[in-house]
């Protein structure tokens, strides 16, 4: 009989993690399969995931949390799918937490992290900032954007693996097109520790992943959240160019000509790509 929970593990050089978390979640989830992805490690990350009891599923090389996660997911046997860090930041404790409420009819289920456990002023306030920008993308409050701790239903999980990137914004594009899409999402306060060894985030390259990808997914369920404020903001400067020309020196110039233009152009773009949108919704619902 297949197991009806999978934990799911990405893990690149994280063998000393595996030894602490592998076997409490065993302790604790006794029936469910245990599914280290090991991304390309060159520590003993496959060999102590082995000893302990794990599934493992080996990279040739190191291709990035988001890969790992998909190899994982495809690889799952149970149906309900738990995703959370070998670094020691995720407590399995809370594994039971997000599964009850996954229980009471949602369809994810993601751990937010409270204000002490940023890794630091900065992080914080940029994972902050990220918050408020995705919620207002997809129209409801996000409590943590880029949680890597999460509990989800395979079925629904596995319609959006050709969207996700290979990197660490995985949360963020799960999060958004979970949102987007209709889907039942609840967020259960967690306490995240501090990591065991080094990170493999890059602060300024991730950031500006994370940044790109929220506009993105944003703009693939709902480009005209996007087109339409771009639009509204050249037209209020071909207008506000036309009354200064023509309130001192009567003339209608090039310049209110070409923004204004912009903004009927950028309008109608929004306009096609929203019902584009309408359009794939319409063939996943068939």
């Amino acid at each position: 009989m297949e197991p009806s929970l999978s934990i799911v593990i990405p893990a690149r050089n994280e063998a000393a993690g595996l030894e602490r978390l592998l076997p409490a979640l065993r302790a604790r989830h006794p029936e469910a399969e245990l599914l280290v992805v090991d991304d390309g490690s060159t520590d003993a990350t496959r060999e102590t995931a082995q000893r302990l009891g794990a599934r493992v599923i080996s990279h040739a090389y190191g291709q990035g949390n988001g890969a790992a996660i998909k190899s994982g997911a495809r690889a799952a046997a149970g149906e309900e799918l738990v995703f959370m860090d070998a670094d020691g930041q995720h407590d399995p404790e809370d594994v039971a937490r997000l599964l009850d409420t996954l229980h009471q009819g949602y369809d994810m289920v993601v751990g937010a992290r409270d204000g002490n456990s940023q890794a630091s002023l900065l992080r914080g306030l940029g994972n902050r900032f990220y918050n408020r920008l995705a919620s207002w993308m997809v129209g409801r409050r996000i409590a943590d954007l880029t949680s890597g701790f999460r509990a989800v239903r395979a079925e629904r999980f596995r319609e959006f693996l050709f969207l996700l990137p290979n990197g660490f914004s995985y949360p963020t594009t799960i999060t958004m097109s979970f949102c987007r899409a209709g889907y039942a999402l609840a967020f259960v306060p967690i306490h995240a520790h501090a990591r065991l060894g080094r990170s493999h985030i890059r602060p300024l390259h991730d950031s500006l992943r994370f940044f790109i990808i929220i506009f993105r997914v944003g703009t693939l369920y709902s480009p005209l959240k996007l087109f339409l404020p771009v639009s509204a903001l050249f037209f209020l400067l071909g207008i506000g160019r036309y009354v200064y020309t023509y309130t001192h020196y009567g003339t209608f110039t090039n310049m209110s000509a070409l923004l204004l233009a912009t903004s009927v152009l950028i309008f109608l773009i929004g306009l096609i790509s929203e019902q584009i949108t309408n359009l794939v919704f319409m063939q996943r619902s068939k």
